[in-house]
């Protein structure tokens, strides 16, 4: 698969999840041989106004290629302008929301709600792409409801305009996270197009990333919740999908260490406070299917300082010994 001048392969990518794929996490996963990952979704509004937190989010430096840039908004003329600022800033690929369904983004128009305005939807991806020399693509979800699926009709407007390449998480808004991604409606996207489409939703092995592929006939996946606490999963799947090879499991040692590496660079980026607060959620997930994971998840939500966290760490390998 191409992307512009990227050769991806059978790409395993990185979904990108709000509060979750910021730089710490991207650099992590890129640590451990994953080679395609997303920002967090960014405001085009935001972006526009300069607004400080969100030029920290766009923060790409030192990042290697692909850098994938994720815009939200519902005004092609300002996502157009935000694109544009986001190229200047050094990304390399624009990937536009149409999937998110929170109802804070919704309700501005923005996210899942351009499911129910299709041709506002292919104006914005037509705007974005006029805007910007790079890559343009779209993540989306099926439809609004069961009732009204949309996602075959909105990649073809899409593709009509210039947009390279389509995601489907292959759920609807109204399901948010419920259920099962329904991977026949993924499939009729695939053969309604002539661009690339990723299958997203449900991935939590390298073997349901292949079967995903198989029944989809897609050119690649985007793992999301599969990848908490396990950015080894993005390299496991790549491998796998690409040379046939299943990589061995971490080990609790090896997970603890590139926890630890993970917590440094959320300190690093965002000062001990935020840091600290930020990284709780990220340490439940790394332990996740050990011993005693109830009561140290239970320590971790109390920890006060950086270095009791570290040393929580510590104590939880010697315990699991």
């Amino acid at each position: 698969m191409r992307l512009g001048k990227f050769e991806l392969g059978i790409p395993a990518f990185l979904a990108p999840m709000a509060g979750v794929t910021d730089k710490a996490f991207r650099e992590t996963v890129r640590s451990v041989g994953g080679l395609h990952v997303w920002t967090e979704m960014i405001s085009d509004k935001a972006l526009t106004y300069m607004n400080s937190r969100t030029l920290e989010m766009l923060d790409l430096s030192g990042e290697a290629s692909p850098r994938i840039v994720q815009l939200f908004g519902s005004e092609p003329e300002v996502m157009a302008k935000a694109a544009a600022l986001a190229v200047e800033r050094d990304a390399e690929i624009i990937d536009i929301n149409m999937g998110c369904p929170t109802p804070k983004i919704v309700k501005n128009g923005e996210g899942s709600a351009l499911l129910q305005d299709l041709p506002l939807a292919q104006r914005i991806a037509e705007a974005v792409v006029k805007a910007v020399e790079v890559p343009v693509t779209v993540k989306m979800r099926l439809g609004w409801t069961a009732e009204r699926i949309v996602a075959p009709e909105l990649a073809k407007r899409v593709e009509a305009v210039g947009v390279q390449m389509v995601s489907v998480h292959g759920r609807t808004r109204e399901q948010f996270y419920a259920g099962t991604a329904n991977r026949d409606w993924i499939k009729k996207v695939k053969e309604g197009v002539s661009i690339p489409v990723i299958a997203n939703g449900d991935i939590f092995s390298p073997q349901e990333a292949k079967t995903v592929l198989e029944a989809t006939g897609c050119d690649g996946v985007m793992v999301g919740r599969g990848s908490l606490g396990n950015p080894w999963l993005i390299p496991q799947i790549n491998v796998f999908l690409n040379k046939g090879v299943l990589l061995e499991e971490p080990s609790l040692e090896q997970k603890l260490k590139v926890a630890t590496e993970h917590f440094e660079r959320v300190l690093n980026y965002k000062g001990e406070r935020i840091g600290l607060n930020e990284m709780r959620k990220h340490a439940v997930w790394y332990i996740k299917g050990i011993r005693n994971a109830a009561q140290m998840r239970d320590y971790i939500m109390q920890t006060k300082t950086p270095l009791e966290m570290k040393n929580l760490f510590r104590r939880i390998l010697q315990e699991n010994a």
